[in-house]
């Protein structure tokens, strides 16, 4: 997968989700004004409904206070008696002595003739005292239509019960209809935009996730074809040479020169060891995956090896020149480690360090240690490495991207086995690097 191809998927990607949150967005504004509309219609249905209940009830009252004038034969202006508190509260003026079970039949009557069939509860108030005399809960239903709620005998208004109580009104309260006093905007709920954003979010975690996803991919992917360009031009080279030897040595007589033989012998001995080495190392790689490598682990002397390392560096380095300078500073050196691998791990940064150096090798090489580890560094003057690819170049076959320039032979092996092995003797490595100045590695080892 190229570069193009993950652009133009991370691209369409980006507007198939941008392209879902305006819809999103349009269809919940949308869905709102609808809402909002309907509501305000509902609401004026309400108002209209309630105003027009208000008036029979009014009516009724006004019935129910026209009786009871005409039955006591009261001659006082009833103009104005008939008084709504609030929307779901009346008041009645009166100015003699009114029974209650006589109001109550009134109230049911008209009620019920006005086609006002909700709860109420009346009661006969003493403006002198501004307190409530008597008073009673009555329920409609259809099977009884208005009946008192409770079935005791104080719960029933008797017209055999004894009343010498004058009252000065008397009122209705109606606790099925709401108060448009009390009528508060209810709360909806969550906003749509909150679960909307919840859904944004999580679409956005789906698509950073296998945007990810792709992109390590990508650099697998990379990683992956560079391996098998430097391993083309890494086995390339050794057998391009062993064939021009053996054709070589099976065209050319070497009766009367002995030693070219040797010499094309020698060449087609020494490119052999090395495709040896390249396919060793190889496997070696694959039976750290596996965890098939056993640890032979001992008492080493590290800075032993230390000073075998400079001593080869000197006498192998050739045209370069460059220097090796030992700072041997740990009190305690010697620690329990497989030998071999250790001098594997210690040989490996060392020639790193050596391959990607532009001028003369400078390498320092230092030693410390604590109570509890042994600490190595080993300090270059190379090219340095990115810091972007300072998490990378542990991977097994990275190698930072050079494009089709193989001028530095290898498989992206070596750190690999580097970072397996330290992690094998329970320790670790660490990098720090400058580009142009140069890279250090830090290897921690537990003294135990």
């Amino acid at each position: 997968m190229n570069r193009k191809t993950v652009n133009a998927i991370i691209f369409l990607g980006i507007i198939s989700v941008v392209s879902i949150l305006l819809i999103q967005v349009f269809w919940i504004q949308r869905t709102t004004s609808i809402q909002k509309t309907t509501i305000a219609i509902q609401e004026k249905e309400d108002s209209l409904n309630l105003k027009h209940l208000n008036e029979q009830i009014h009516i009724a009252l006004r019935n129910v206070l026209d009786e009871i004038s005409t039955h006591k034969a009261d001659s006082s202006d009833l103009y104005g008696a008939v008084k709504q508190i609030r929307s779901n509260y009346f008041s009645v003026d009166i100015n003699e002595e009114l029974h209650p079970f006589y109001l109550e039949s009134l109230l049911k009557r008209e009620f019920y003739s006005q086609n006002v069939l909700q709860d109420f509860q009346y009661g006969i108030y003493d403006c002198f005292s501004d307190s409530i005399v008597f008073g009673n809960l009555i329920k409609y239903t259809k099977s009884s239509q208005f009946s008192p709620v409770s079935d005791t005998i104080s719960g029933i208004t008797s017209p055999d019960m004894t009343w010498k109580k004058d009252g000065h009104y008397f009122t209705v309260y109606f606790p099925s209809i709401t108060d448009i006093g009390d009528i508060k905007e209810l709360d909806s709920g969550y906003s749509p935009y909150l679960y909307m954003s919840i859904i944004v979010i999580l679409v956005l975690l789906f698509f950073g996730i296998t945007v990810s996803v792709i992109l390590k991919q990508k650099r697998l992917s990379d990683v992956k074809t560079d391996f098998i360009n430097n391993m083309t031009h890494e086995l390339k080279t050794p057998i391009s040479t062993i064939g021009l030897s053996s054709e070589m040595i099976l065209r050319t007589d070497f009766a009367n020169e002995p030693d070219k033989l040797k010499q094309y012998a020698g060449i087609i001995f020494k490119e052999n060891r090395r495709l040896e080495k390249q396919v060793e190392r190889v496997l070696n790689v694959a039976k750290l995956d596996k965890e098939e490598i056993i640890l032979s682990k001992e008492i080493f002397d590290m800075h032993e090896l230390l000073c075998e390392v400079k001593d080869n560096f000197e006498f192998n380095q050739n045209e370069k020149g460059g220097n090796i300078n030992l700072k041997l500073n740990a009190s305690t050196f010697e620690i329990n480690v497989d030998p071999v691998h250790i001098s594997n791990v210690v040989f490996n940064l060392v020639d790193n360090a050596i391959k990607y150096c532009e001028d003369t090798p400078e390498i320092i090489i230092s030693t410390s240690s604590d109570k509890r580890n042994f600490i190595l560094e080993i300090e270059d003057n190379g090219i340095g490495i990115k810091r972007e690819d300072h998490k990378m170049i542990f991977d097994k076959f990275y190698r930072v991207p050079t494009g089709n320039l193989h001028n530095v032979k290898g498989f992206g092996l070596g750190l690999f086995y580097v970072k397996m092995m330290i992690a094998q003797h329970k320790g670790n490595i660490s990098v720090k690097s400058v580009v142009g100045k140069g890279t250090t590695f830090t290897i921690v080892l537990p003294l135990g």
